[in-house]
């Protein structure tokens, strides 16, 4: 199969490769209802050395700068609780964490979650953290721009591979707020 986008040598609608993703990634993906078919979501395999945006829009295209999301762990406080959040933003912005991000979950103070804390609870691999499979529980807010796009690259739960998701997908995942201008230049 060929990628909706990039230049991927290998691609596989995601049903199809289960056992490539973590479990939480595979159990959503598995379970999906969506009105996008789960099988239009496409994993494809990448080397985890080209990782670092620059080099990886280098080796897999040029156009996945513009059609790549960045997925976010977010801690909300207020008294005494903290509550998880995701946030989903193109890689060309950065989440307002002190202003949409903090308001949107009623916080008295948001902050990035530590690296512990984002991979402990979502059951997924750092720097490869996904939107697809996170606990129920969880608000997932959405850039509108991310919505826009008729393919976005996020990550698959691991660093090695990606997921390609339909634009739309992103607003009926579980806990999903769609927001304007969550990201910002």
């Amino acid at each position: 199969m060929r990628a909706p986008i990039g230049h991927f040598d290998h691609a596989t609608p995601a049903p199809d490769c289960l056992d490539e993703l973590t479990r939480p990634v595979a159990d959503a993906v598995r379970a999906w209802q969506g009105s996008v078919p789960a099988d239009q979501f496409v994993y494809v395999d990448t080397d985890p050395a080209w990782a670092d945006t620059a080099t990886f829009v280098e080796h897999y295209g040029r156009e996945l700068l513009e059609r790549s999301a960045n997925c976010v762990v977010v801690a909300g406080k207020r008294g005494g609780a903290t509550m998880l959040a995701a946030c989903v933003v193109l890689s060309t912005t950065r989440v307002d964490v002190n202003g949409v991000v903090r308001r949107q979950l009623g916080a008295r103070k948001a902050s990035f979650a530590s690296m512990d804390t984002a991979t402990g609870a979502s059951g997924m691999e750092y720097g490869g953290i996904t939107p697809v499979g996170l606990p129920a529980d969880w608000p997932v807010l959405v850039d509108s721009a991310v919505v826009d796009l008729p393919y976005v690259l996020v990550g698959s739960g691991r660093r090695r591979g990606k997921l390609l998701v339909p634009g739309k997908a992103f607003a009926e995942l579980p806990g999903a707020v769609v927001l304007e201008e969550l990201g910002v230049a």
